[in-house]
């Protein structure tokens, strides 16, 4: 008799652990930014949970989410399931915004609740999208990032050079970065400096959750805030924020540490003050926008600084 197999589909093959080599393209990007663009479609939480658990090795040797990998690196991947590309449908193509662009660099304003790229529960982001809606572009990436709730300049690369030039500029903080963040209570005029460690930790879903510990804590990082008011409301405060470090999550728990959280936050927020006003204004998100972002040009040197103004909804909110 005939052996029944018509229909069935052959079981597929278990992932195996993977090598690859990082191209001259990808030379200089974070290790886990690396193995988020390669794994596409792999969630982001487990992207970083082989990463803490060593089992991701550069040139055999264990490395943090934070080790910049060079041309010529052999990167062990552990055994990982990729999904079937043929299922998943693509990003819409969507423009944003331009603030500026040239053969260079664009940059963007980003809305609110768009998340700057997949992953993570999250199918895609700005960056898939721009990528769809423009299909002749060479090449594009990330400069940095914005929380999904934070709107405001997002600078994206659209030349490899310019995206060393740029990420280098970010990590030996010669940006200027400014936010506009509504929080609630009256800050304090004499409160302009915010000068405090902070540690970051993820639980086993890979939830980032960043606290103030002690400038001595062997795993605390030193943060520097500058605070200075905008604008005073009812029992509500805008504030210019400027970073002088860039920490996950600085800004929401610098401000919440001293008992200002900043509207909308649902992470480190009053969620009952969120409540109560989104019932009585509508304004149901993180008010935290990256206004302003100054930074050398990275083919001319000339200095530039982009704004955004606010969203209509912050503007609303912010009305006298």
């Amino acid at each position: 008799m005939e052996s029944q197999i018509i229909g069935v589909k052959q079981a597929a093959a278990a992932p195996a652990v993977r090598h690859l080599t990082v191209d001259a393209e990808s030379a200089g990007q974070r290790l886990d930014n690396y193995l988020l663009r390669v794994l596409k479609g792999v969630p982001k939480t487990h992207v970083y949970r082989v990463i803490r658990s060593g089992e991701v090795r550069v040139n055999k040797g264990r490395a943090g989410a934070d080790t910049r990998v060079a041309e010529g690196d052999d990167v062990r991947v552990p055994p990982v399931r990729l999904p079937d590309r043929s299922a998943v449908p693509p990003a819409p193509a969507r423009e944003f915004t331009v603030l500026f662009e040239d053969e260079h660099l664009l940059a963007i304003a980003k809305p609110a609740g768009v998340a700057v790229h997949g992953g993570s529960g999250v199918s895609f982001g700005v960056i898939e999208q721009l990528r769809q809606a423009r299909p002749q572009a060479r090449y594009l990436e990330l400069v940095h990032r914005l929380d999904r709730e934070t709107s405001g300049v997002l600078l994206l690369a659209k030349k490899r050079s310019a995206l060393t030039a740029l990420q280098d500029q970010f990590r030996s903080r010669d940006t200027g970065k400014v936010y506009a963040a509504m929080v609630f209570g009256a800050w304090p005029d004499r409160l302009k400096v915010i000068d405090l460690a902070l540690h970051k930790a993820s639980d086993e879903a890979g939830e980032r959750n960043v606290r103030v510990v002690a400038a001595d804590h062997a795993d605390g990082r030193r943060s520097i805030t500058l605070v200075r008011v905008a604008q005073r409301l009812p029992e509500l405060t805008l504030l210019d924020v400027t970073l002088k470090t860039g920490r996950t999550h600085q800004i929401r728990v610098h401000l919440a540490h001293h008992g200002h959280p900043i509207v909308g936050d649902p992470k480190y927020g009053d969620f009952a003050r969120n409540k109560a006003l989104a019932k009585a204004t509508g304004f149901s998100r993180m008010f935290l926008h990256a206004r302003e972002l100054a930074f050398d040009h990275p083919a001319t040197g000339q200095r530039i600084t982009l704004q955004a103004p606010l969203p209509a909804d912050c503007a609303k909110l912010a009305a006298p």
